[in-house]
């Protein structure tokens, strides 16, 4: 049987999002990586993970304590926070996830830079690309070399916009294994 249609993927949005904000990113997660995807928010702040020092929240203890508070029958759980993400080797991250784990987190502060007021869709494209980014390391997917693929590493809001807002074929077929592997087909 195809665990697929028993199990989800869930977005926890840590603050109040804009339906605006959520539905494109439901949208396409569900198109992407075929789960079936629900809204509900399992923290309500992140100030356990505040560095006063640095006026930002280490990502990592954040997908620890969401790991822990994961209901059953959900395979991944994406959390969504517009507070400024960071790990200790990197100024900032756009977000952060468990490679072939459970959680992984987008923040949305850096991810208006450089549009104006007005430029909802905009925004809307970057948030929806980074989180299928961040899906994508929790599928056990890599870095990509394909500037256009959405699993491109970016170092800039710049790169953010270039690259498209698909797997490249290569990255497809990677996914398509591991989810042939989670829902216990074997690969043939």
């Amino acid at each position: 049987m195809n665990t697929l249609s028993e199990h989800s993927i869930l977005i926890s949005p840590v603050e109040e999002l804009a339906p605006e904000l959520l539905n494109p990113v439901v949208k396409d997660i569900q198109k992407i990586f075929g789960y079936r995807t629900s809204i509900k928010s399992l923290l309500q702040d992140v100030e356990f993970a505040l560095d006063t020092g640095r006026s930002q929240y280490h990502s990592t203890l954040i997908l620890e304590k969401l790991a822990g508070l994961a209901p059953a029958g959900v395979v991944k759980i994406l959390a969504i926070t517009r507070v400024d993400l960071f790990i200790p080797i990197l100024t900032h991250v756009y977000g952060e996830a468990q490679l072939g784990g459970k959680t992984c987190i987008i923040s949305t502060h850096r991810l208006n830079e450089g549009l104006a007021m007005s430029s909802v869709e905009s925004f809307s494209r970057r948030v929806v690309k980074e989180a299928i980014h961040e899906l994508g390391h929790t599928f056990d997917l890599r870095h990509c070399q394909d500037h256009a693929c959405i699993m491109h590493y970016c170092r800039s809001i710049k790169d953010v916009d270039r690259k498209s807002d698909q797997l490249c074929r290569y990255c497809r077929i990677l996914l398509a294994d591991e989810l042939k592997r989670m829902s216990g087909i074997s690969a043939t």
